[in-house]
């Protein structure tokens, strides 16, 4: 973006947020510039058909000998209650997801697998380095120009009662969107594959950077269709059904700021062929055909079900029994995004492939609360931007029919970054020598070759927020307000229990993990922009109680 235009929202947002009578037109002339300022950003042009590369394996070996390609499918925001895999589903489990669920049931399920953060760039920084992200400065989500001045300024007119309030930082330094991202002296899963003579595309969404090296066609990918902009379709498409959600001010944001676009390998900006989910579904089933014949890693990174809340309006009819419009929105998203992985499933099929493939499934985090459905994350607690079980708790699956036996459960809690070590020992990649590597290979954890558990201690930090999770134990921290929960995971799984007032050993026991953690941690390289607070128990559509408990989450 130009920077006098991003200047521009800037100022205006902050001259918009004096307050009074007035805030709702300021409201509409606020966003109306973050609509002009992205009509400018992303000129779109006519829809491009991509020749994604092909070829033969360059090392020359034969298909049997070769090592299993590698398939890492991501979700965004996907709760654990959006799968009808081990009980539950969208809609009282009404929508079901029989191929996500089959990638589980053919292969591995992680039962106590957890996202690298509670919200979606730290986790897509440790997936692609096999590091907490916080071992580089990767502490905080990037967030576009504008979006912090303009969403305290919608959330100032909200007519539900929100008893607490973010605090922004206003002295924090002002750095391009483009410029947060991983470092490109992190070595990435796709430069690691790469060097075992792997072809390695990626489709969708990136968000670790776009300028100085960051970008993922800079990363090791050697073909890129990134998700420029996050509108599914344009909103007066035809074909397409919206949700908008006038409660969440992040919704308000997005609906202004976002376009219909993408680009390949850093070229002009383009037109998506189609609905984003399927669109992306049908340019990985050209990546599998098109590489049958060599080793590839192809990564799949899903905006579905992110907001803002669009269906095609073919799933959204086929979902008439859902009588609230923006949980059948929300459902034929979900529905959408099922099917799709059933397409790639079926393309490593016709291909032959399947059977030495690693298919990876997860999400960057929890479902949002901001979504307002309460029972995206059911059983668990708390929502995306919490360290409460619901934001990073997650589905986390894995099938490589040649290695992995069918309906294998591991309990043992696993984490985003295992998933880099894991792909490298599949492809035979050694890892780097040269850093601290936190991921583990599961695969012997998966075949039953390994006795113990992957991990004794995990750990999360954003700020404000902070979670241990030690021998079963865990701690969340949020500082302000200056609370500590302590919960026995293995008694307690849904975090119901706060325990830190009967076990002040135990308390202090995890309390000094987290430091002595925090201690190895690269400072943030860049700062938080505003500390906002969550409601633990409550849905963004819901108004807040005194008696609610609440964090507060640096960003």
């Amino acid at each position: 973006m130009n920077r006098i235009i991003r200047a521009g929202i800037i100022v205006a947002a902050g001259l918009l947020a004096i307050g009074g009578a007035l805030f709702l037109f300021r409201l509409e002339v606020a966003l109306k510039l973050a609509s002009v300022s992205a009509d400018r950003r992303y000129q779109a042009g006519p829809t491009e058909d991509i020749a994604w590369s092909g070829g033969a394996d360059p090392m020359g070996r034969a298909p049997a000998d070769r090592p299993p390609n590698v398939v890492l499918i991501l979700a965004d925001d996907l709760g654990w209650n959006d799968l009808t895999f081990g009980g539950g589903g969208v809609a009282n489990g009404s929508v079901p997801t029989p191929n996500i669920d089959s990638i589980a049931a053919e292969g591995a399920t992680f039962t106590n697998g957890y996202a690298a953060n509670a919200t979606c760039a730290p986790s897509r920084a440790a997936l692609m380095s096999g590091r907490y992200g916080t071992r580089f400065g990767f502490e905080f989500t990037p967030t576009p120009p504008g979006m912090i001045q303009l969403t305290g300024l919608a959330a100032s007119t909200q007519t539900q009662t929100r008893l607490r309030h973010g605090m922004r930082h206003e002295d924090a330094a002002e750095i391009p969107y483009e410029e947060m991202g991983m470092p490109a002296s992190e070595i990435t899963l796709a430069e690691l594959l790469g060097e075992q003579g792997y072809h390695t595309a990626h489709i969708g969404k990136w968000h670790l950077g776009r300028e100085s090296g960051m970008a993922p066609h800079d990363q090791g990918f050697d073909e890129s269709l990134l998700m420029t902009s996050g509108l599914y379709l344009p909103e007066d498409h035809p074909d397409v059904v919206n949700s908008k959600q006038d409660f969440d001010s992040i919704d308000q944001f997005l609906w202004a700021a976002m376009r219909f676009a993408a680009q390949y390998n850093g070229g002009a900006v383009f037109e998506p062929g189609g609905y984003l989910t399927d669109w992306y579904t049908e340019q990985a089933v050209q990546v599998i055909d098109a590489n049958r014949d060599r080793p590839f890693f192809l990564y799949l990174a899903h905006w579905a079900p992110h907001t803002p809340l669009q269906a095609t309006r073919e799933d959204y009819e086929a979902l008439s029994h859902i009588e609230n419009h923006r949980e059948r929105v929300y459902a034929a998203m979900i529905r959408s995004l099922d099917r799709g992985v059933g397409q790639v499933l079926r393309a490593l099929e016709r291909n032959g492939l399947d059977e030495n493939t690693l298919v990876l499934f997860t999400s960057d985090n929890g479902g949002a609360g901001y979504i307002g459905l309460p029972d995206v994350n059911r059983p668990f607690r708390g929502f995306k931007i919490t360290l409460f079980e619901g934001g990073i708790h997650v589905p986390y699956f894995a099938k490589w029919p040649a290695r992995i036996s069918p309906g294998t459960e591991i309990a043992a809690p696993v984490h985003h970054f295992d998933m880099y070590a894991t792909a490298a020992s599949a492809a035979g990649a050694p890892l780097p020598d040269d850093r601290t590597i936190d991921g583990v290979d599961l695969l012997p954890h998966i075949t039953g070759e390994a006795t113990g558990q992957p991990h004794r201690s995990l750990f999360w930090r954003s700020g404000a927020s902070r979670s241990a999770l030690v021998d079963g134990w865990k701690l969340n921290k949020s500082d302000p307000p200056g609370r500590s929960w302590l919960f026995d995971l293995e008694a307690d799984p849904t975090e119901q229990r706060d325990l830190a007032a009967e076990r002040p050993d135990k308390l202090a026991e995890l309390m000094a993990a987290m430091d002595a953690h925090d201690a190895e941690q690269s400072p943030s390289a860049w700062p938080s922009r505003v500390m906002m607070p969550v409601n633990i128990d409550k849905d963004r559509s819901r108004p807040d109680a005194p008696d609610d408990e609440y964090i507060y989450w640096s960003n």
